[in-house]
Order: structure tokens, then C-alpha cells, then sequence
């Protein structure tokens, strides 16, 4: 959990993914819609991918990714960050963590 943490630790916005991942696309490009500028981290080309996959996993993050931390926070999968966008709370959070200044 330690390698996931400081992966996270300063950064607005942070999304584990897997380059063929579809729903990991589709979580980027929404958080990038807003004008967020995510660090993603691709865990097929990351040298610790497995260990990183093996952390979020113990978070109950499964499958693994897309994995999205806002403000430092662990906001879920693909399923968590597209019922924010429907109830209007994303925004207000990626404004909170100064990941967007709308």
C-alpha cells in the first residue's frame, strides 16, 4: 500500500490504468473533459505494476483499474467516478483537490 501512496502524495489527480483497458480511456478522458491534468500510471508498463495491482486490489479495487484517487483520496473505480459525474459531485471535488479551477 506504501508504493500506492507515495504514488498518489501531492497529486491533484491519479489514475491507475491498463493501455487496453476501455473503461481506463473512458475514466481519463471524462476527468480530462473538466480540464484535469491526471498523472496516470499504466500498470502494464510500469515496473511495479504487479506490485501496484496487488495494493489496489487490497483497497477492494477489483479489477484493479481503473483505479482514480482525487485530493490524495481514493475515489474508486469506473462505477464510483461515473455515479459523481450523475449526481454533480465530481466537479466540486476535483475543485476541492485544485485539480480544476472553474
Amino acid at each position: 500500500m506504501e508504493v500506492v501512496q507515495h504514488l498518489v502524495e501531492g497529486k491533484p489527480v491519479v489514475i491507475f490504468s491498463r493501455t487496453s483497458c476501455c473503461m481506463s480511456h473512458s475514466m481519463k478522458q471524462l476527468i480530462s473533459s473538466y480540464g484535469a491534468n491526471a498523472t496516470v500510471y499504466e500498470l502494464d508498463e510500469t515496473p511495479q505494476g504487479h506490485e501496484i495491482d496487488t495494493a489496489l486490489q487490497k483497497l477492494g479495487q477489483v479489477p484493479s483499474v481503473p483505479a482514480v484517487f482525487i485530493g490524495q483520496k481514493y475515489v474508486g473505480g469506473a462505477k464510483e467516478v461515473i455515479s459523481l459525474q450523475v449526481q454533480g459531485r465530481l466537479v466540486p471535488i476535483l475543485m476541492e483537490a485544485k485539480a480544476i479551477w472553474v
